[in-house]
């Protein structure tokens, strides 16, 4: 998308930091006698605020299209500037660029000034946050999809998304598409039709790795892959890399080897089956299991038991 000033409508265009004073006779006229704000982008908090409720009052009694109403729209605009700010901190994860944010909420903040009635009693700043992350919302459903759907896609996917955590906060385990299809009056069918939409919301990269934890693959991936490790890969080499080996032990060494872990024999029931004590066997096996250890160990072993 275009950033800048590009984003913006002439007739909701944002307050420019460099835009030229209007003349002092035009300021005079819109201020009727009120105080001029020196620097609103500079002013505090409480400043803003004070000055926000006489310049609305000021608002209503201009007409609409007068160089005079403009100014104190604009000054508006200026003095209320950081509660866009504030609503795009939440949003700072986001890929989309914080400037494009910043300048659609304030999009959101001019169309708060227009709609606001200060005889109503309610602050401004909470009438216009909802207005402005609403806006920022707008803009994230709009343009954030890697692949554009429809928009009635796009809002069936926000419903399946609540509806979902709903269920399962109320069941106890995620929903299936028939729970969902009741509970939105929809068919199994549009349900599925909103699932398979989802996924055009974000692009994954076939480059990119896949860990451990299915639960946090997008609903139709989970499970796909284009290569998995096996280990009996490594068993393979480990085993041919041994044989040579074992074929360099005695007779007794084999035997004792395949009694203990072939059969699965206790170092006594080794002993009583060849006519040795416990302990010659332990003694035995642990010499035979060394010498294993530093043969697979050595790079220099060859298939057939000679050194390189």
């Amino acid at each position: 998308m275009a950033t800048g000033r590009a984003l913006y409508a002439p007739s909701s265009r944002p307050p420019d930091r460099e835009r030229p004073p209007a003349p002092a006779a035009v300021r005079r006229r819109a201020l009727g006698g009120l105080p001029e704000p020196e620097n609103p982008l500079a002013s505090s908090t409480e400043d803003a605020r004070a000055l926000s409720v006489t310049l609305f009052l000021r608002l209503r009694a201009l007409h609409e299209g007068t160089p005079e109403r403009a100014y104190v729209r604009n000054t508006l605009v200026e003095l209320n500037l950081s509660l866009v700010k504030f609503a795009s901190r939440r949003f700072r994860g986001r890929p989309e660029p914080m400037e494009d944010i910043v300048q659609v909420g304030t999009i959101g903040l001019i169309k708060a000034i227009d709609r606001f009635d200060p005889e109503r009693g309610v602050e401004f700043s909470a009438f216009a946050l909802p207005t402005i992350v609403g806006e920022m919302k707008r803009f994230f459903r709009d343009t954030g999809w890697a692949v554009r759907v429809p928009r009635r896609l796009q809002e069936l996917r926000i419903d399946l998304a609540k509806a979902s955590d709903a269920l399962e906060q109320r069941d106890g385990h995620r929903p299936d598409r028939a729970e969902l299809a009741e509970l939105l009056h929809l068919t199994p069918e549009q349900v599925a039709e909103g699932e398979l939409a989802a996924n055009a919301y974000t692009a994954h990269s076939l480059d990119a790795p896949v860990g451990d934890d299915e639960a946090r693959a997008p609903r139709g991936t989970a499970g796909r892959r284009t290569a998995v490790d096996e280990p009996a890969y490594e068993l393979i080499e480990d085993l041919d890399s041994l044989r040579p080996l074992l074929d360099r032990l005695d007779a007794r060494d084999r035997l004792i080897l395949g009694l203990r872990f072939g059969q699965e024999l206790t170092q006594a029931e080794i002993g009583r089956r060849i006519g040795l004590s416990q302990m010659h066997v332990s003694r035995l096996l642990a010499r035979i299991l060394g010498e294993l250890r530093a043969g697979l160990l050595d790079d220099g072993a060859t298939a057939d038991g000679t050194a390189c």
